[in-house]
């Protein structure tokens, strides 16, 4: 098995074609079918079938893939062994909410980059969740803690809810979130209040709503750190809820003992110390 072949299976299983695998990895579509023909004869096994005109993955791709994500966790952590620099380094790659990376993350950055110069963060900012069982990400910032997995799972706190409406008159419509977020609290509230029914703008973008806010116009639930910069508006009526949302940490496993990842860990819980103490009610 050569690494860069397998590199290609990961690729095609990422972009759903051969196109888009070279594109990745910069070679050309005949290379990528050459390649993945070559692999195929030495497992004798088929990888990818042709579904709706996109590449899926068979099952016995599914098993190689396993073993090639575990490859690239491994190479990883192999590059950060040669590295020559002073106190703790290597390359990290934290996901979060675009919310929480920009308003809780991005303050205290410089902070952890200026005290450790070997340091090197890639932040993903995505509604959606990364996958660790495919090695997308070191870390993981949510705001739903996940059922189950291969990975260390810390509550690093809870943060408050409010619900923003306009100071002097009814909203005109209501924003919301979509379907696949119908189980968190803040679409509860929506629903419990009898506000949904007026949900004339849905999405899962908090800067969306925000600026409807600031229109006058729209009423809506938000997490704190996404609307401090609302709460002193005396345009806009504000009403603390109850309930709390649990903030959740998620790391590899095997990074529990590494000793920049110990660095990266006590950094966050720091950043979220003022969400600590709290319990969901």
């Amino acid at each position: 098995m050569n690494w860069d072949d397998l590199r290609i299976v990961a690729a095609v299983r990422d972009a759903g074609s051969y196109a888009g695998a070279g594109a990745r990895l910069r070679i050309d579509e005949t290379t990528v079918g050459r390649r993945l023909s070559r692999i195929e004869a030495a497992l004798g096994v088929r990888l990818f079938e042709a579904v709706d005109g996109v590449r899926r993955p068979t099952a016995a791709c599914e098993t190689v893939l396993a073993h090639v994500d575990a490859m690239a966790g491994h190479a990883a952590e192999l590059a950060r062994v040669g590295a020559v620099q002073t106190g703790v380094g290597g390359r990290f790659r934290i996901a979060a909410t675009p919310a929480v990376a920009e308003g809780i993350l991005a303050p205290q950055m410089a902070l952890l980059l200026g005290a450790h110069p070997g340091l090197r963060l890639h932040v993903l900012t995505a509604s959606h969740n990364v996958s660790f069982s495919r090695w997308q990400a070191d870390f993981a910032i949510r705001l739903r803690k996940p059922d189950k997995g291969d990975f260390t799972i810390t509550r690093l706190g809870s943060v408050r809810l409010h619900l923003i409406e306009p100071a002097n008159a009814a909203p005109d419509f209501v924003c919301a979130y979509p379907d696949a977020l119908d189980d968190i609290p803040e679409q509860q509230v929506l629903k419990q209040r009898k506000l949904i029914d007026a949900a004339r703008c849905i999405t899962d973008n908090v800067r969306v709503m925000s600026e409807l806010l600031r229109s006058g116009q729209a009423a809506a639930v938000l997490p704190e750190h996404a609307c401090r910069d609302l709460l002193s508006d005396r345009t806009l009526r504000i009403t603390q809820l109850p309930r709390r949302r649990d903030i959740w940490l998620l790391v590899q496993t095997h990074l529990k003992r590494d000793p920049a990842a110990r660095v990266i860990i006590d950094w966050l819980r720091d950043c979220f110390a003022d969400y600590q103490g709290a319990q969901d009610r």
